[in-house]
């Protein structure tokens, strides 16, 4: 099956392993083929099933215990199918046709009696039968196709009539898009304008149209409001729109028997030659949006439209026209509007809270996360509960599962539940997953997306690979407000992601109630009420008392085993319980020496490992028998070798062992020490990432392995040239692998190097990777020229990162013309003339520029100039003023011609100049800034002290 079930990664894996299987010649055998056959078959119905049910907006709880029956039995079949696959084992098909099935037979007759797994299946079908005899007895399908009154009330209703001395924290933002709805253009540019309003449910956006709206709804002849539904209805729709306007009684006859078509011509009709106000609340589709949107005419006469939306690529179709429309983003109330909103409803006013209450009170509104819904939902259910501190902790321990519970929070558990029943199931799943993680935790993009893959979450599909079907899914999360991006790079990815504190609270009480992850620890420890076996573990805290409660459970169907760094590692049970483990991570635990790994080779199904970040010293010699292994995370571990069998991990993709250490530094003990490329990587065909190695620690033999590699995409590795008599011979084979390695994957391209280690050699490189995307090095090294290899036929270089020791105008050309270039890092030591401009139309994608002095006191002052033209989406700029030089040209940068500027750090060189050219440099400059339309925010550093 191509995406994963409602019931949350348990039967979309299985039907697809179940199908791959029904391919394996070793069941090709009389009788188990049969058997496979027909329980696949079940499956599929009950998926089918699960599928249709999970349309229901509120299933009855018969619907949700049969749901869980079939999860729990899908994740048991799927466990004794991995039991299977692994005992058969991989027979040799060297010895010829017919002897490769008379081994099988032979070992399929002694599973059974060896490994019990002829009774399991028995098991199983018998309570396939069961389950299915279930769903008759209790006339789901009868249920599936009737309809319930759910009378819940819109919770968008309370902020369309909230009183405006109730609102907190809305002037600023209120005012701002006031100003810019009614700012009035030239005549001959009166266009229609579009706002539109985007953000996570629950953030006050209906609220904030509605008060813009109110405000400016005077200066126009005629205007509505409107709230629309996750299914909308178009006809009604617009219906209300035209009851809302002013128009003779004859215009609206026969109205309820007109169709979509008529609709749109009459509102046109009627809107033509007014200035309209319309507000369409709460659009949750791109085709919604598309269908009503031709209803309302562009009549140059200054007309406007706002629109509120909880997905970003909604808010984007919603403003096709660029810099006449705009985006605004909502963003939660401050810490100081959070706290007036807070306590003014839970006790009237801050000064009325009580001392005992305040910690915990605190601690209750920082879950709330700024939220406005959230925080009133919360101190209008707490404002009539007992003045207890206890009673307060223990609310706030069980915000979670009071979400679904307490009439109270209805309205915020109505908006969470609006967005998440929107998703699709498998992105259901995926953001269930993040329940794993602890409150405020910054989950790392590319470690959550290989955990997904590993977790059987994924599945290719439409030629995408499954890493990048995962990415989609990261962003698709991102783009519907479910999560929060961090660190936003120069090609628009995000580094990290966080959930709202909120938002977090409601996918734990999800996850509780489909037994999706188990987390112990830190108040969150709940294994008495779950629904079945542990599945995936999250271990946050430990001591004696939890790890006798873990001692008391079966933790061998147990799927992800995740410990924070907090845990006490050491009353951890043994790994050997934990035999189906997929993923294992214990990124920044510093006391894996207390624990024992020694039983990890009997994780047959093991496909994540992340030690990042512990305290390891060696890897247990186990896990080269953990042959499904597919990433290896040692980054910023101590780990100086790998076991000399690693190579047996075919299966291997991403091998990780970078650490972060100063290269400059003269100084290497063990906490520094860099690992060997092993023997025999060469057998590792699928590896796609490689990081943090050290080529001139290696053998030559494993160096030229590299050069095998042809499904990398990338490569970081780390050279040391001092002292090295042999330092020639690894850069010809280091040289020969990359060429080796030319007509294949490879994107990036990170070199370390110790000092002043010379890369004069990276000049022969031909042929380039035609996919190559990243080169960045770091290294006191400076290329005396810029490479042959850098031209603008690299028509996929989006970032590069490079030393020079001059940099010269036809530099400067040829990086102009690249037009793939997102992000320049330029390092150099002095330029071909006193002047470094930046000429017109020279890199015009370009959105990050970092020009750097290199490590040299003979660096020669330059004039540094952007001309108009220059880098016109640039964002973000960092570089050096040379005040002496600047000051015969009037001390201009150009930033003012940098439309798109947004964040720009300046440092001023001020030898051989006063201190008040000084001060007339850092004053141009921000003029220049307050002249730039776009308003960036400008930081002038002076002696190591910041300006502005």
């Amino acid at each position: 099956m191509e995406v994963v079930s409602a019931s949350h990664g348990a039967l979309g894996p299985l039907l697809g392993k179940l199908t791959s299987l029904l391919a394996d010649e070793c069941v090709r055998l009389k009788g188990v083929r049969r058997e496979i056959r027909s329980l696949r078959s079940e499956l599929i119905s009950m998926h089918a099933a699960v599928q249709k049910y999970a349309m229901l907006q509120h299933p009855d709880v018969q619907v949700k215990a049969w749901i869980s029956l079939v999860r729990e039995l899908a994740y048991d079949t799927e466990d004794v199918v991995d039991k299977f696959v692994h005992h058969l084992g991989n027979t040799s098909h060297h010895d010829g046709f017919k002897e490769f099935f008379r081994k099988t037979a032979r070992r399929l007759k002694t599973l059974g009696s060896r490994y019990g797994i002829a009774n399991q299946i028995d098991d199983l079908k018998a309570r396939v039968k069961e389950v299915k005899e279930l769903k008759s007895s209790y006339k789901l399908d009868d249920m599936a196709g009737s309809t319930f009154d759910h009378s819940i009330v819109d919770p968008r209703l309370s902020a369309l009539f909230v009183e405006e001395e109730h609102l907190v924290g809305i002037d600023g933002p209120r005012d701002d898009l006031v100003n810019w709805m009614v700012e009035e253009r030239e005549s001959s540019t009166k266009n229609l304008k579009v706002l539109s309003i985007v953000g996570l449910g629950g953030l006050g956006k209906t609220t904030l149209a509605k008060e813009v709206y109110r405000k400016i709804q005077g200066n126009f002849h005629c205007q509505a409001f409107v709230s629309i539904s996750q299914k909308p209805n178009v006809k009604k729709i617009m219906k209300d729109v035209v009851s809302q306007l002013p128009c003779k009684k004859e215009f609206t006859e026969d109205i309820d028997f007109w169709d979509e078509k008529k609709f749109i011509a009459k509102l046109r009709e009627l809107l033509q030659n007014k200035r309209y106000l319309i507000v369409i609340d709460d659009i949750w589709s791109i085709s919604a949006w598309g269908t009503i949107k031709y209803a309302f005419p562009e009549n140059n006469l200054s007309s406007r439209i706002i629109a509120t939306t909880r997905i970003v690529d909604v808010a984007r179709s919603c403003c096709p026209h660029g810099d006449i429309d705009r985006i605004y983003e909502m963003e939660g109330l401050n810490d100081l509007h959070s706290k007036r909103l807070f306590f003014k409803r839970t006790f009237g006013s801050e000064d009325q809270c009580p001392d005992v209450l305040k910690q915990v009170s605190n601690k209750i509104l920082k879950k709330c996360g700024g939220l406005p819904l959230a925080i009133i939902s919360i101190s209008s259910w707490l404002a009539n509960r007992p003045k207890v501190k206890d009673e307060w902790e223990r609310i706030s321990r069980s915000i979670a599962s009071a979400l679904d519970k307490n009439p109270s929070l209805e309205g915020m558990n109505s908006i969470l539940s609006l967005t998440y029943n929107d998703l699709p199931t498998n992105l259901k799943t995926c953001l269930l997953y993040l329940s794993i993680f602890p409150e405020d935790y910054l989950i790392d993009r590319e470690s959550l997306v290989r955990r997904w893959i590993a977790e059987g979450f994924i599945s290719e599909e439409r030629g995408q690979s499954k890493q990048e079907v995962a990415e989609n899914h990261f962003y698709e999360l991102i783009n519907r407000s479910m999560i929060e991006p961090v660190e936003i790079v120069y090609d628009g990815k995000s580094r990290f992601c966080q959930v709202h504190d909120m938002m977090l609270e409601f996918i734990i009480s999800k996850s509780v109630e489909d037994n999706f992850i188990a987390s112990v620890g830190h108040g969150q420890t709940d294994l008495a009420n779950r629904h079945g076996l542990i599945r995936r573990l999250s271990v946050h805290y430990i001591d004696q008392e939890l790890a006798s409660v873990l001692a008391n459970e079966d933790l061998s169907h147990v799927r992800s085993l995740t410990v924070t760094a907090s845990a006490c590692i050491k009353h951890l049970p043994s790994l050997a319980e934990f035999e189906a483990l997929r993923v294992l991570d214990f990124q920044g635990c510093r006391s894996m020496q207390e624990y024992d790994m020694n039983g990890i080779d009997k994780l047959f199904q093991l496909k994540y490992l992340s030690l990042r970040g512990t305290d390891m010293l060696k890897l247990p010699s186990g896990i080269v028998r953990l042959h499904g292994l597919e990433t290896l995370d040692l980054t910023n571990t101590y780990i100086r070798e790998l076991p000399p069998k690693i190579g047996q991990l075919i299966k291997l993709r991403h091998l990780l062992i970078a650490r972060y250490r100063n290269m400059y530094s003269h100084e290497h003990s063990r906490f520094q020490a860099i690992t060997k490329i092993p023997d025999g990587i060469g057998n590792m065909r699928n590896l796609q990432v490689i990081s943090g190695f050290n080529v001139t620690e290696s053998s030559l033999g494993a160096v030229e392995e590299l050069g095998n590699l042809t499904a990398l995409q990338e490569l970081n590795f780390e050279l040391d040239g001092r002292g090295s008599q042999e330092y020639k011979r690894y850069e010809e084979m280091l040289l020969s692998s990359l060429c080796k390695l030319g007509g294949c994957k490879l994107q990036s391209l990170w070199i370390r190097a110790a000092n002043s280690t010379p890369l004069a050699f990276l000049d022969s490189w031909s042929p380039l990777p035609s996919s190559l995307q990243k080169y960045r090095m770091t290294t006191r090294y400076h290329f005396p020229n810029m490479p042959k290899w850098i031209t603008p036929k690299l028509t996929s270089l989006a970032y590069l990162d490079i030393n020079l020791v001059e940099i010269t105008e036809e530099d400067l050309r040829i990086l102009g013309e690249m037009g793939a270039l997102l992000s320049l890092m330029l390092t150099f030591y002095c330029v071909k003339k006193d002047r470094l401009i930046i000429r017109s139309h020279a890199f015009l994608s370009l959105k990050e520029f970092c020009l750097m002095i290199g490590f040299s006191y003979a660096t020669r002052e330059t004039y540094l100039k952007f001309e108009e033209g220059a880098m016109p989406k640039l964002e973000k700029l960092d570089v050096p003023f040379f005040v002496s030089v600047a000051k015969a040209y009037g001390f201009t940068l150009g930033i003012n011609h940098l439309p798109c500027l947004k964040h720009a750090e300046v440092s001023l060189d001020n030898i051989d100049a006063t201190s008040s050219e000084s001060k007339a440099a850092a004053a141009a400059i921000r003029n220049e800034a307050k002249a730039n339309s776009n308003h960036p925010r400008v930081f002038i550093y002076r002696e190591m002290e910041e300006e502005g």
